[in-house]
């Protein structure tokens, strides 16, 4: 399975080590992936996601996952994050057509 950031999509990158003589060494650039477990205030359940660092920061800035799922790009997301997001949608939209 590659090291993919489940919420970002971030995956490693290819690139060269260039020692001083300029020597070429083939390289990766692998995302700073850590696992955690975020909760989710619509669902009232914790979700575990393996993510990058910086996904775990826009995450925190944005207000938790239920407000980063309702930002990020599908396209982007995991399956499972596509799940996570279509059930918190519909857990909103039912809160809204109640009051």
């Amino acid at each position: 399975m590659t090291r993919r950031c489940e919420l970002t999509g971030k995956l490693p990158l290819s690139g060269q080590l260039r020692s001083h003589a300029e020597n070429k060494t083939k390289r990766k650039f692998r995302p700073n992936l850590v696992n955690v477990t975020l909760i989710s205030d619509a669902l009232s359940r914790s979700v575990k996601l393996k993510i990058s660092a910086h996904a775990l920061k826009t995450v925190e800035h944005r207000g938790g996952l239920d407000a980063f799922l309702a930002k990020a790009k599908s396209e982007d997301l995991s399956p499972d994050c596509q799940k996570l997001k279509r059930e918190i949608a519909k857990v909103n939209a039912e809160k809204t057509a109640a009051a």
